[in-house]
């Protein structure tokens, strides 16, 4: 082949001149899911490979934090897909209680309505026709990024097996005295009218006022600091710590609390800091978690002051003003009463918000349901501790027993309409009977239904087993159970994964619900800053996918992921990432024009040019490389790997020093289009996990079969050859160091220059017209003139740069580097040579200073060489 037929290559029908991703990806999609290839067979007999989606909530869409986790699972499960594992990748969403609740009030309200107006019954109708109408958004956006989830299993966690799941767990743990009923402090959402979890509270920065008030007269009078002053009305006494001798003659007495005329007595607890402030607290045990603590020791009554909506109603001159209008009016009382004695506004503290509506949230003494997880929690920490489940990354694991070894009860009722609803029936002379899945309820005049209904935390802790369809034995629940690994974020590492665990354990038999936990970081902005729509660097994936592909988000994705850290990515990332499909489509389609082919057996190794041993070698050793870093959860490894390996060493390296083969053709061409041909076929199936609609394009145009996505896993052949390794780098070498120094002369890369190439004698010989083709040197000619020569790996290129440079210019500028790279020399020196400066340095600063000694030499000997190499002015 002519060098003019490679630049005007013949057009190929089947791969098109340029990758055009919205063309191709809904369209693969569809056809892998038609065919059936993530279809999980509970029949088989390979080995079972399972992973469940973390459920997205039903009324979300597809954010980064959604594609990066749906990124790193889909890499696993096409992997041991490939590998020949039987593979379920659990597709489900969750009802999302209070968000979904939210959305259609807020639907109901543009009618003029409330889900009051309808009724339970009905206003849970209306929930599940917005559900099929306008919930799930999610899944369809899940297809645009290219999750291979078996999608015939999709499960809700309202559904009627999830449903019967929930009844059957909370009557088993009923029954154990594992739940119970209690009045205990709670977060309440006085917009939301409900109960919410830890996980549902955003703590931020708020600007409030923090007031000084003295509580008794004279002698016996104490000063206590709040920011909540309202919550005053509710106080019951005073705690002090027990060794406070400031306060010890006030212990076991009584002061008065202003404004409300009553008598309140003075306790001593070790809760109290009397290094803090003054070392005396209020202490409300109806409006504060710590408070209500102290009051259970101490057996003081818990006075609620504020209803469901925050008013409150207690103390007739405040009575009916909302809790924010009521701290207002009472400073103002407290201060016409001389009783404040510092004030400090604006006073900036961390506060409670309801992560729905933004409410502040109240703590409220209120009746709840509660799981008691002291056994639960024991068994949760037990499966890691005795290497039953693994914390991936290892130093999570400190997190994990912090969490599990401390947690307190569960508080999983929820006065919401919407969501699994507590199995208890109340009779009317005070019975109280749980009633599971395959019993009636009772009946008659006086019987009625508790009102409130589950955590959704609840049902999404049994997702790993519930969606297998437990409780019955199925076979789906014998193979696929346990899960083998659970990625997730490690912001739900105690809130979800801590509750699969005790769940999985206590319903299982013992039987955690996967093997290994890998947990992620958060993905933030370029900048590192967290992504949130008020800070105004929200991205919407699908914006991105539309732009660059879906590939090029999931290789972004993938190449931040390291494990349990957070993930930048900006917008210049994804046009890297996109750059980089583009190069594998046009070296592939190059590839194909130029006699690429996996037709027929690999020639044996005699037959191969030392390019060819070299990359085949290569190619295996990534085979390892990658498989290791997919043992390890090293995502971004994994992917900086495959990435160097395709566009450095077979795009820009082996595909470069095969061209002068290909245009020879005869039998060395035919050769090297196989070795080719083996090479791009191994390496986008190693990069089908990662990026596989662009990779399925390209392997099955490449290889006539059906698809890349059940096709073999690569495996390592064990083939290595040091020899032809060590060749190619002496090769690179020259090409380097000659590019470097064509660089610094101000020289096109285009620019053709006349070279004496002396290689004989040397391992490079063979590769003069490669060496020749990539650094665009043209045979010396009539009239050489050797202007400048380097010495590189054996080997002399000598150059003819006449007419080409200002030698008198470059000396200068050369000698001005030389000059500087000599100083760093001798400061790096000094350094090292003072024992006082080595005695006290740490390690790491020392040796930063050696490589920079280290550097400099290098740089002078490269310099000098330059200097050497031009001639003289």
């Amino acid at each position: 082949m002519t060098e003019n037929a490679q630049q005007q290559p013949a057009s190929n029908p089947e791969l098109p001149t340029q990758y055009a991703p919205a063309e191709v990806e809904g369209k693969l999609y569809e056809r892998w899911v038609e065919r059936g290839y993530f279809a999980a067979d509970p029949k088989s007999e390979k080995p079972p490979y399972t992973i469940v989606i973390p459920p997205p909530n039903v009324t979300g869409s597809l954010h980064l934090g959604h594609a990066f986790e749906h990124t790193l699972i889909d890499a696993l499960t096409r992997r041991k897909r490939m590998q020949g594992y039987e593979t379920l990748w659990q597709p489900g969403m969750d009802h999302a209680g209070i968000a979904t609740q939210n959305v259609v009030e807020r639907e109901l309200a543009k009618e003029g309505k409330s889900r009051h107006d309808l009724g339970r019954e009905a206003f849970v109708e209306r929930v599940w026709q917005w559900k099929a109408e306008s919930g799930g958004q999610i899944s369809g956006q899940m297809r645009r990024l290219g999750d291979g989830v078996d999608w015939s299993r999709e499960r809700f966690t309202m559904d009627e097996g999830l449903s019967q799941a929930v009844q059957t767990i909370f009557k088993k743990l009923y029954d154990d005295e594992l739940i119970y009923r209690a009045e205990r402090i709670i977060n309440w959402c006085p917009r939301c009218l409900t109960a919410i979890s830890d996980i549902e509270v955003e703590y931020q920065d708020d600007e409030g006022e923090l007031v000084s008030i003295r509580y008794g007269e004279g002698d016996a009078s104490i000063v206590v600091a709040t920011t909540r002053a309202e919550t005053m009305l509710g106080d019951t006494a005073v705690a002090v710590h027990p060794e406070d001798e400031r306060y010890a003659h006030l212990v076991g007495t009584e002061i008065e609390l202003p404004l409300t005329g009553r008598r309140i007595p003075v306790v001593a607890d070790t809760h109290v800091d009397p290094a803090f402030g003054t070392g005396a607290v209020k202490v409300t045990p109806a409006h504060d978690p710590n408070d209500f603590e102290i009051g259970q020791r101490h057996s003081l009554p818990n006075l609620a002051i504020m209803d469901e909506h925050a008013v409150i109603t207690v103390h007739g001159p405040f009575q009916g003003l909302d809790r924010l209008e009521a701290r207002s009016a009472i400073v103002g009382a407290l201060r016409a009463e001389g009783r404040i004695v510092a004030e400090k506004r604006p006073y900036t503290h961390s506060v409670g918000h309801c992560s729905r509506c933004k409410t502040t949230i109240e703590p409220r003494l209120s009746m709840q349901w509660w799981v008691k997880v002291g056994p639960l929690a024991g068994a949760a920490g037990d499966a890691v501790r005795d290497g039953r489940v693994t914390i991936h990354p290892k130093e999570m694991e400190s997190r994990y027993f912090g969490w599990v070894d401390n947690l307190h009860d569960w508080c999983i009722s929820r006065q919401l309409w919407w969501g699994h609803r507590i199995p208890v029936w109340y009779g009317p002379n005070g019975e109280v009977v749980c009633v599971g899945p395959d019993e009636e309820p009772p009946t008659g005049e006086g019987w009625t239904q508790d009102t409130d209904v589950l955590d959704t935390w609840f049902s999404s802790g049994l997702w790993p087993f519930s969606t297998l369809g437990w409780p019955e034995q199925t076979e789906s629940l014998e193979k696929f159970y346990p899960n083998s690994v659970m990625v997730t974020g490690y912001d739900i590492l105690f809130f979800w994964v801590a509750r699969m665990m005790m769940f999985g354990l206590y319903a299982m038999d013992g039987t955690p619900p996967f093997h290994t936990i890998a947990l992620h970081g958060m993905v933030r902005d370029q900048f590192g800053k967290k992504m949130s729509k008020s800070f105004g660097n929200a991205v919407n994936p699908l914006d991105w996918m539309d732009t660059y592909g879906s590939d090029a988000v999931r290789f972004t994705l993938a190449r931040g992921a390291n494990p349990g850290v957070d993930v930048p990515i900006g917008e210049d990332w994804v046009q890297a990432s996109r750059n980089f499909a583009n190069k594998i489509w046009n070296a592939t389609r190059f590839a194909l024009m130029n006699g690429a082919t996996v037709e027929g057996e690999l020639p044996p190794t005699e037959q191969l040019s030392a390019a060819d041993r070299w990359i085949l070698s290569r190619l295996n050793a990534t085979v390892a490389e990658v498989d290791a870093y997919y043992e390890d959860y090293q995502f971004s490894k994994l992917s900086d790997a495959l990435y160097h390996f395709a566009w450095d060493e077979v795009f820009d390296w082996y595909v470069e020093l095969s061209k002068t083969t290909y245009f020879a053709g005869g039998e060395q061409a035919r050769v090297s289009g196989r070795v080719l041909g083996e090479v791009l076929d191994v390496t986008l199936r190693l990069l089908h996990p990662i990026v596989p609609f662009v990779t399925e394009t390209l392997w099955t145009t490449l290889t006539g079969k059906e698809s890349v996505v059940i096709a073999d896993w690569p495996g390592d052949s064990g083939f290595r050859d040091e020899a032809a390794e060590r060749e190619i780098e002496l090769v690179q070498r020259v090409v380097t160091e000659v590019r470097r120094f064509r660089s610094d002369q101000g020289l096109q890369p285009g620019q053709k220059v006349p070279a004496r190439l002396t290689l004989e004698g040397t391992v490079l010989a063979p590769h003069e017209a490669a060496i020749r083709q990539l650094l665009r040197l043209q045979p010396e000619g009539d009239g050489f003139s050797a202007t400048a020569t380097l010495p590189v790996a054996g080997a002399t290129v000598a150059l003819d740069l006449s007419g080409t440079i200002d030698v008198g210019a470059e000396r200068k500028r050369l000698a001005k580097d030389l000059a500087a790279a000599e100083k760093e020399k001798a400061q790096a020196q000094a350094k090292l040579g003072n024992e006082a400066f080595l005695a006290k340095a740490p390690d790491n600063v020392v040796d930063k200073i050696r490589t920079r000694l280290a550097k400099a030499d290098e740089d002078i000997a490269r310099i000098t060489a330059q200097l050497n190499s031009l001639p003289q002015a």
